[in-house]
């Protein structure tokens, strides 16, 4: 695979609305011991409005599957996940350009991430799902150095994004609600890292 079409990206989320949905508990109990114990069934919720978006108004490229999943989370999801995938989203769809190429999802994906750290106010080590987004972003971009397929490239990002995510648990957190525990955030999994672990484990599969 060279090019990744309206369909790879609608299997990327909807593959990601299964993952979040079998692992709603999982997040809403991490986010039990440092947030407010809804981040797993926010997200199930917003990643299924996003599905339902999809199959009823069907996308006509990569873009417009992007920009629907973004209006989307922001719209449906409480709290700040929903602002913070959204934003992911729609700042890809603004820099995704046509045929899509490794390279040109990479790109695109760096520049979501970057949108999450300044929504957020977010950098690697705050113990948030920068710290799952930014290494898998790292990952990227060295597989287009290395000029590695598009297969092992996003397989190689989901594992950077889920070490991201278990690097999490010894951190304490000095954003969002869990800062406010200080020490006591020390040995739980970030949810949004865990979550942003499972988008990336989605858009592997979605690739195979």
């Amino acid at each position: 695979m060279d090019t990744m079409d309206t369909d790879f990206f609608v299997a990327w989320l909807e593959e990601a609305a299964r993952l979040v949905h079998r692992d709603r508990d999982r997040l809403t109990e991490l986010d039990a011991a440092i947030g407010d114990a809804d981040h797993g069934t926010n997200l199930d919720r917003g990643f299924a409005e996003v599905t339902k978006a999809l199959a009823e108004w069907p996308p006509a490229s990569p873009v417009q599957v992007l920009t629907s999943a973004g209006a989307t989370l922001i719209r449906r999801v409480g709290g700040a996940s929903g602002p913070l995938y959204g934003s992911v989203f729609r700042q890809m769809a603004k820099t995704l350009r046509a045929p899509v190429t490794l390279a040109g999802f990479t790109a695109a994906f760096e520049e979501g991430v970057v949108a999450v750290e300044r929504l957020g106010k977010a950098a690697l080590g705050d113990k948030t799902m920068v710290d799952a987004l930014a290494p898998a972003a790292r990952a990227l971009a060295l597989a287009v150095r290395d000029g590695v397929g598009v297969r092992e490239a996003f397989a190689q990002a989901a594992r950077a994004a889920e070490e991201g995510a278990k690097a999490t648990i010894p951190m304490q957190a000095r954003k969002g609600r869990a800062s406010y525990l200080g020490e006591r955030s020390i040995g739980h999994e970030d949810p949004g890292a865990a979550s942003s672990a499972l988008l990336m484990a989605a858009l592997a599969t979605a690739a195979t």
